[in-house]
C-alpha cells in the first residue's frame, strides 16, 4: 500500500533534479503540484474522517481541526522521571482515537504500543488495570519490547503499513542517531500511504527536525479536587490527571500553552484554568494577603557562629 506514495516521491525528487540540470525549475514544481492536487481531488470524500477533534475548540483551531489520522503526531518530554506525563497523554489519545473508531464502524480495534527498554525500566510497563481504569480496553492493547531501535522502527513501519491497528505508539527514549529525519520521512509516507496515524513519544528528548505534522511538550501538573454530584468537594481524593501541553510546533507563530485534565469515563479531554487552584477550599490560606516577616526576638532563632579559626591546608 505505501508503493505508490514511495515511487511518487522519489519521481518528484528525479523531476526536479532533472529540472535543476535544465535550469528549469517551474516544470517540475507545476508537475509536483498539478499530482498532489490530482490526489487531494480524489481523496476529498476521506478527508473528514482524518482527525482526530481533541474537544478543546482552541487547540483544535491550532492543529488545523485535530491530530491527523494519516500522520505523524511527536509527544515529547523534557525529563525522564516526566515520562509518565507523555505517556498519559499518548494514551489518552489512543483511547480516543479507539473511541471514534467504535463509533464510526461498531468495531473494536487493537492499540499497538512499541516500547522502549531502557524508559521501561526507567517508568515501568503499561499495566492491565491501569489500563482499564485510564479509559483503554486491556484485551484491545497489543505491547512489544523489541531489543534494538532498528527493530523498533520495522516494527513501526510494518505495523502502520498493514492498517491493522487504528493507532500505534512508537516509544524513543532522548534523540539516537539511527532515527532522524530519513527515518521519520520513510514512517510518514507509510502512515500517510496507508491512512493510519503514528504517536511518537520522544521520552527525555530535545526538539529536532522531523515529518511529524505537530509536536506537543508534555508536563506533570497538579490535579484539581474531585467534585461530588452535590457539587461539593471530596476531600482527601485525588482528582483525574491534568496535562501541561505546549504545542510546539505547527502553523502558529509561537508556542501556545494548555491545562488539559483527562476523563477517563468519558474518554476526553477538558480545559482547566491556568488560574485554578488545586487544593481544597479548607486547605487555602483564610487571608490571600502577603505574609508578615518572622519575629526578630524570637528564642529558637539559630545563635550567631562565634570565633572562627583559619587552618592551614592539609592537602
Amino acid at each position: 500500500m505505501a508503493q505508490p506514495a514511495v515511487t511518487r516521491e522519489r519521481l518528484f525528487a528525479l523531476r526536479e533534479t532533472i529540472a535543476k540540470l535544465e535550469g528549469k525549475l517551474a516544470p517540475a514544481f507545476a508537475a509536483a503540484q498539478g499530482e498532489a492536487l490530482a490526489e487531494k481531488d480524489f481523496s476529498t470524500k476521506n478527508d473528514n474522517g482524518l482527525h482526530l477533534p481533541l474537544g478543546i475548540p482552541a487547540l483544535d483551531e491550532a492543529v488545523d481541526g485535530g491530530l491527523p489520522l494519516d500522520g505523524i503526531t511527536e509527544v515529547r518530554s523534557d525529563l525522564l522521571r516526566e515520562a509518565g506525563a507523555g505517556t498519559g497523554f499518548v494514551l489518552a489519545l489512543a483511547a480516543m482515537l479507539q473511541r471514534q473508531v467504535e463509533q464510526s464502524s461498531n468495531a473494536s480495534l487493537p492499540i499497538l504500543w512499541i516500547a522502549d527498554m531502557v524508559s521501561t525500566m526507567e517508568a515501568g510497563a503499561p499495566y492491565a488495570v491501569g489500563l482499564r481504569d485510564f479509559g483503554l480496553k486491556p484485551d484491545q492493547f497489543f505491547y512489544a519490547s523489541p531489543r534494538k531501535l532498528e527493530d523498533a522502527l520495522w516494527l513501526a513501519e510494518a505495523a502502520v503499513e498493514s492498517g491493522v491497528f487504528p493507532a500505534t505508539i512508537l516509544e524513543v527514549r532522548g534523540n539516537p542517531k539511527p532515527f532522524g529525519l530519513t527515518e521519520s520521512r520513510r514512517l510518514s509516507l507509510r502512515a500517510k500511504a496507508s491512512k493510519r496515524p503514528l504517536f511518537l513519544l520522544r521520552q527525555a528528548g530535545e526538539e529536532e527536525a522531523s515529518s511529524a505534522c505537530f509536536r506537543f511538550l508534555v508536563a506533570p501538573a497538579p490535579a484539581q479536587a474531585r467534585p461530588l454530584p452535590d457539587g461539593t468537594m471530596l476531600g482527601g481524593s485525588i482528582g483525574n490527571p491534568v496535562f501541561h501541553l505546549t504545542l510546539e510546533k505547527s502553523r502558529n507563530p509561537a508556542p501556545l500553552s494548555f491545562l488539559l485534565e483527562w476523563n477517563p469515563h468519558d474518554r476526553r479531554f477538558v480545559a482547566v484554568s491556568q488560574s485554578a487552584n488545586p487544593r481544597l477550599p479548607d486547605e487555602r490560606a483564610a487571608h490571600s494577603g502577603t505574609p508578615l516577616s518572622a519575629s526578630s526576638n524570637r528564642p529558637d532563632i539559630k545563635k550567631e557562629m562565634g570565633a572562627r579559626l583559619a587552618f592551614a591546608r592539609t592537602s
